[in-house]
C-alpha cells in the first residue's frame, strides 16, 4: 500500500463519497464490533442471531449417488450443484494452504473480520472512486455462501448476495459470531465444501474430480494453487478455456503467496510456477439419461422409475417439487433393488421377436414376492433423450399425435409415471377369482357357461367366449385355464363386480383415465361388468406386483425400487406411518390383502393356463399358454390377456420366487393392433426370463390350498 499522503483538495470529494458508503463497514469491522451500536444493529440483531444459529449447523447442497445392488458401483448422480462433502482430514494440506494464500492471508490471525484488510480496501476503493478491492475474509465469504445455500426463497437469495452496506454489516457480525462457535479448521472445511470453482464444481471434491480426476487428498501444490485461484472468478481464470494465460497468472500469484506465507520454499514455488497447467478432465454423469455407458441404454428405465417413485414419497417433502429438490441436493446414497442377473435375462428375452425398431413396445417387469422389490425392468427401446433416429421425429407431416417413441425414448412405458398403461385383457380375471375365493367360493364350484351370456345385471350386456370349445360346465381351474369369459362374468355377478374392483385397488392398481375412474367409482363399480375382462388400463409394474402378492400367499407389498437409502450422515432415511411410527423408507411395506388359503387356491387354478399341473384339480384338457411350464422347467402359474382385435397382448406369470408381467402394444397408437401373430411374444418373454433368472436355483413348490377351499 502506498505511503503517500492524500492531501490534495481534489481527493476530498471521492474520499467523502466513499466514506459515506463504506464508513459503516469500517466502523463495524473494528473488533470487537463496538461500533455497531447506533447504526441499526439492534433492529437486526435478532435476525442476525437466528441466521448465525442456522449457519452453525447448515450444510451445503450435496450430490446424491445412485449405486448398483453391490453398493459400490456408481451408476449415476443427481445434482443441481455437483458436490460431495469432504472432511478436512481428507483434504491435502496443499489445498488448505492454497485457499488461504489465495483468499485470506491473515485467516489464522483475525477473528472473522480483518481490520487491516478493511482499511486497505477502504484506501484502494477511495483512490479508484469505486469498488476495486474487497475486504471479505474466508469466514465472511463462508457466511455469504452458507446464507445463499440455506435460502429457501428468491428474496432470501437476493438478501444473501446483494451489494449493500447493511448486508456487509450483517455478514461481519455473523462472521464474528461464527468464529466464536467454530474452529478455524471447521470454518475452512465448510468453506472448501461450499466454494464454487466453475464447470458445476461446488466444493473441493467436485473441483478435484472435474479438473484433475482425483480426490482432494492427492492434490499437489500446483493443482491446489490452480483450483484455489478459481474461487475469485471461476470464469475469468478458467483453465479449461483455450487461452490459459489468466489462469496461469492467477495460479502463480497463489504460489507466490504460499511461499511468502511459508507454506513452501521460494525454490519450490519458482519450480512450480514454471510448470504448465495440466488438466485431466472428468464429466460426472447427472440423472438417468447420462448413466455410465455400461448401463445407460438398459438400466435407464429403471432409474426413471426410481425418480417417479421418489417423487411420490412424503418422506422427502410435501410435494413433488420439494421431493425432487431433496434428491438433487440431499446427498443421499441410494442402492437399487435391481438384480443384474435378472435384468440381463429380461433384456435378452424381451423383444426377442420384435426389436427396438418396432412401433410395438414389448416390455417386462419382474417383482419379488414378499418384498415388493422390483428386480428388473426392460423394454425393446433405448433409454435416450436423442430422438433424432426416431421415425417421424423431424417429419412435420406426421402430425402432432405421432410420437414415434422408438428406438429412443424416456417415456415411462413400464409404469411408475404418468402414462395410463395398456388394456390388460384377461389377466384381470385373477382379481375376480381372488375376490370370489376370499368370499367363500370353492375351487370346484361349477358354472354352466354358454358361448354367449346375456347379462341381466349389466344393462343387457352380452359377452362371448373366444371359441365354442369353452362352452359348458366349468370349475375355477378350467374356467381360468381356458380363459372362459362367460364363466367369469357369471362369477362376477355372483360376488358383485365391486369386490373385484376394490381388490384390484388393494393390490396396487390405479385408475388413470377419466373413463376408468368413473367406472371404478363407488356409484358405478357394482355394474362394471367388463372389469373382469380387462378393459381397464394397467402397467406391467402394477400387474407384476399384483401377481407377486398371489405368489406371496396373499400378502401385498408396495412396489419399491431400492435396497437402501442413506442420508448424508450415513443414517437410514426414515418416514412416519399414519400411526406415527418411524420406519425406514427402503424397507418393504406389506399387508395381507386376501387369506393365504385364497391366494394358494388362486395359484392352483393359475397353474392351468401355463400347462402346469395343479395340486388339487383338473384343467379341463387344454390351456391358453401351455408352453410356459416346459420353458420355465419348474412349477409356474400365470394368465394370458388379449384385448379386442388383439390391440395389446399380455402375460403375467409367477413362481414362488419371482413374478413377472409382460405386454406388447403400440404406445403411440392403441388402435394399431399387434395381431394374433405377436400375442405369443409376452408369453415367451416371461417364460424365458423366469427360466434364465432362476437357472441354478433350487426348485421350489407351491403350497397347495386346503381341502376346505377346494370343496
Amino acid at each position: 500500500m502506498s505511503n503517500r499522503p492524500l492531501a490534495s483538495a481534489g481527493r476530498a470529494v471521492p474520499l467523502l463519497r466513499a466514506g459515506l458508503i463504506a464508513g459503516i463497514v469500517v466502523a463495524a469491522a473494528m473488533y470487537p464490533l463496538a461500533a455497531l451500536t447506533g447504526i441499526g444493529a439492534k433492529a437486526t440483531a435478532h435476525a442476525v442471531e437466528q441466521k448465525t444459529s442456522i449457519l452453525k449447523t447448515a450444510l451445503p447442497a450435496e450430490t446424491s449417488y445412485l449405486y448398483a445392488p453391490d453398493g459400490k458401483t456408481v451408476l449415476t448422480m443427481f445434482y443441481e450443484e455437483y458436490r460431495k462433502y469432504t472432511k478436512i482430514e481428507d483434504m491435502s494440506p496443499n489445498i488448505q494452504q492454497a485457499i488461504v494464500a489465495a483468499e485470506d492471508n491473515r485467516f489464522y490471525q483475525h477473528h472473522g473480520v480483518d481490520p487491516k484488510g478493511v482499511a486497505r480496501a477502504f484506501v484502494a476503493n477511495s483512490r479508484s472512486g469505486g469498488v476495486s478491492q474487497g475486504a471479505s475474509t474466508l469466514t465472511m465469504q463462508y457466511v455469504r455462501m452458507a446464507l445463499r445455500d440455506s435460502a429457501s426463497t428468491p428474496k432470501e437469495v437476493q438478501e444473501a448476495t446483494q451489494q449493500t452496506s447493511l448486508r456487509k454489516v450483517k455478514e461481519m457480525r455473523m462472521a464474528l459470531d461464527i468464529e466464536k462457535e467454530l474452529s478455524k479448521e471447521q470454518i475452512l472445511e465448510r468453506y472448501l465444501n461450499s466454494a464454487y470453482f466453475g464447470h458445476r464444481a461446488y466444493g473441493i471434491y467436485a473441483a478435484a474430480q472435474i479438473f484433475f480426476s482425483k480426490t482432494p487428498d492427492t492434490l499437489t501444490p500446483v493443482e491446489a494453487a490452480t483450483l484455489a485461484g478459481l474461487v475469485k472468478s471461476p470464469s475469468e481464470y478458467d483453465p479449461i478455456t483455450s487461452d490459459q494465460k489468466d489462469a496461469f497468472a492467477r495460479r502463480n500469484y497463489v504460489l507466490d503467496n504460499m511461499a511468502r506465507l511459508g507454506y513452501m520454499s521460494p525454490d519450490a514455488a519458482a519450480k512450480a510456477k514454471a510448470e504448465p497447467i495440466q488438466l485431466k478432465l472428468t464429466n460426472p454423469p447427472n440423472d438417468c439419461a447420462s448413466m455410465l455407458d455400461k448401463y445407460k441404454a438398459t438400466w435407464g428405465f429403471y432409474c426413471d422409475y426410481l425418480k417417479n417413485w421418489w417423487s411420490s414419497q412424503p418422506a422427502f417433502g410435501e410435494n413433488r417439487l420439494e421431493r425432487m429438490d431433496k434428491l438433487r441436493r440431499g446427498g443421499y446414497r441410494i442402492v437399487l433393488a435391481l438384480d443384474p442377473k435378472i435384468q440381463e435375462a429380461a433384456e435378452k428375452n424381451v423383444g426377442a421377436k420384435d426389436g427396438t425398431g418396432s412401433p410395438f413396445a414389448n416390455g417386462i417387469v419382474v417383482a419379488e414376492p414378499g418384498t415388493g422389490r422390483i428386480k428388473a425392468m426392460a423394454v425393446n427401446r433405448t433409454y435416450s433423450l436423442d430422438l433424432s433416429e426416431n421415425p417421424n421425429s423431424s417429419n412435420p407431416e406426421a402430425g402432432p399425435n405421432i410420437k414415434a417413441n422408438y428406438p429412443n425414448t424416456v417415456a415411462p412405458l413400464l409404469g411408475g409415471g404418468s402414462l395410463p398403461g395398456y388394456q390388460a385383457g384377461s389377466t384381470f380375471k385373477m382379481f375376480t377369482m381372488l375376490a370370489a375365493l376370499n368370499s367363500g367360493t370353492k375351487l370346484s364350484d361349477t358354472i354352466n357357461s354358454p358361448f354367449k351370456y346375456q347379462s341381466a345385471i349389466y344393462d343387457g350386456w352380452a359377452p362371448v367366449n373366444a371359441s365354442g370349445a369353452m362352452t359348458g360346465v366349468q370349475t375355477m381351474w378350467s374356467g381360468f385355464g381356458k380363459s372362459v369369459n362367460t364363466f367369469f362374468v357369471q362369477l362376477e355377478e355372483k360376488i358383485g363386480a365391486e369386490k373385484g374392483v376394490r381388490l384390484a385397488e388393494q393390490l396396487g392398481l390405479r385408475w388413470r383415465t377419466d373413463v376408468d375412474r368413473d367406472h371404478a367409482s363407488p356409484d358405478n363399480a357394482h355394474k362394471w361388468g367388463a372389469f373382469t375382462l380387462g378393459v381397464s388400463d394397467a402397467t406391467p409394474l402394477e400387474m407384476a406386483n399384483a401377481y407377486a402378492a398371489v405368489a406371496a400367499d396373499g400378502r401385498y407389498c408396495e412396489a419399491i425400487p431400492v435396497l437402501s437409502i442413506l442420508n448424508r450422515d450415513g443414517t437410514p432415511a426414515m418416514y412416519k406411518t399414519a400411526g406415527g411410527v418411524e420406519r425406514e423408507v427402503a424397507k418393504p411395506r406389506c399387508r395381507q390383502v386376501v387369506s393365504a388359503d385364497a391366494a394358494r387356491a388362486a395359484t392352483d387354478a393359475a397353474r392351468c393356463p401355463t400347462g402346469d399341473t395343479p395340486a388339487k384339480g383338473g384343467c379341463g384338457g387344454w390351456s391358453t399358454a401351455d408352453s410356459v411350464r416346459g420353458t420355465v422347467g419348474r412349477p409356474v402359474a400365470g394368465k394370458t390377456g388379449t384385448t379386442d382385435s388383439t390391440r395389446s397382448a399380455w402375460f403375467a406369470g409367477f413362481t414362488p420366487e419371482l413374478a413377472a408381467a409382460s405386454f406388447i402394444a403400440d404406445p403411440d397408437n392403441p388402435f394399431n393392433a399387434v395381431g394374433d401373430g405377436l400375442s405369443q411374444v409376452p408369453v415367451d418373454a416371461v417364460a424365458m426370463t423366469l427360466r434364465d433368472a432362476l437357472k441354478g436355483k433350487p426348485v421350489r413348490q407351491f403350497t397347495p390350498p386346503s381341502d376346505q377351499i377346494v370343496g
